[in-house]
């Protein structure tokens, strides 16, 4: 098959293109480059393309099997804070071209990549695929945008019977991400390892430091993702992608502190968070596993030290 990844050169976009090179898949990248650290690799044709441009996106599908739709206006609490609107319009811009691209050039599936932030009202933990039909729907701009896309699959599905599978990465974390230049702009892990190796004391943590997060490797999510891909069994089906080992803030910021190897006792003070600062979020994934065979491999303890390894050396540069 030829598999076309859109936000091929991003964070997760470039995992999830490395391993289906090395599971020996064609592979297409649609990109605008638009992020500093973006960067086209060997191994698959790229084609550079603002997705919103409808015209410009229909041809640049042309001969692909499959989409795996990972781009999107993404960043941090801080960036989807400041730029709510932004994030509705491109988005559903891009959701409009590349569901109607897809369609007009009969590929076999979407593959959508939504988000964790689905689950952003709930109260139901862990929390399974189905409560997205009870739950209220999330009061973010980005959560609800991502939600939407999970909108554009069933309905195209209904209306045009394009086949669709939806993934949901839950907090991913690994090398290549970096810390935003303004705290929140980036996630969490980048952030904060940013501070401590920088010397900052106290830690300054955005809120209470006692939300719950749970993270996932960037590779296992690729991975993830791909295993969603490729099985028959995942046609027209929603899953949870994810790591569903829990962890408060607070106690990820000590445990990046003792990596970190800083001298002084771990002291942190609380700055104010952000209104959607999400206090808990705790996927189920029994159906991936039972459904896909699929778990995830990395430890976070591992995953942790390969992250400030890397950083502490491009923090350098």
């Amino acid at each position: 098959m030829q598999i076309l990844v859109t936000g091929g050169c991003g964070f997760i976009g470039s995992e999830v293109v490395k391993q289906l090179l090395q599971n020996g898949h064609q592979v297409i990248v649609l990109d605008n480059l638009s992020k500093p650290e973006s960067s086209i690799k060997q191994g698959y044709e790229f084609r550079k393309v603002d997705l919103t441009d409808k015209a410009a996106t229909e041809k640049a599908f042309d001969g692909a099997d499959l989409c795996i739709h990972l781009a999107a206006k993404i960043g941090g609490i801080g960036y989807f804070h400041k730029y709510p609107a932004t994030i509705l319009s491109e988005n559903n811009k891009m959701y409009s071209s590349v569901f109607e691209a897809a369609v007009k050039n009969k590929l076999k599936r979407m593959v959508y990549v939504s988000s964790s932030m689905v689950f952003e009202s709930t109260k139901h933990f862990p929390s399974k695929e189905e409560d997205l039909k009870i739950i209220p729907p999330p009061i973010s701009a980005y959560g609800f945008s991502k939600l939407v896309g999970e909108w554009y699959c069933y309905s195209f599905w209904n209306e045009y019977k394009l086949p669709f599978s939806i993934c949901r990465p839950f907090n991913a974390y690994g090398i290549n991400e970096f810390p935003g230049v303004e705290i929140g702009y980036a996630h969490v892990i980048p952030d904060l390892v940013k501070k401590i190796l920088s010397g900052q004391y106290p830690l300054e943590l955005l809120g209470d430091g006692q939300q719950t997060r749970c993270f996932t490797h960037v590779s296992d999510i690729a991975n993830g993702i791909i295993a969603i891909a490729l099985s028959p069994k995942a046609e027209n089906e929603d899953f949870n992608v994810a790591n569903p080992e829990e962890i408060k803030i607070i106690d990820l910021a000590e445990k990046i502190w003792k990596i970190c190897n800083r001298k002084e006792q771990f002291m942190v003070t609380f700055a104010r968070g952000f209104t959607y600062d999400i206090k808990r979020r705790v996927p189920d994934t029994i159906k991936i596993q039972t459904m896909i065979d699929w778990k995830p491999k990395i430890k976070f303890e591992d995953g942790l030290a390969e992250v400030i390894t890397w950083l502490q050396k491009e923090l350098k540069k």
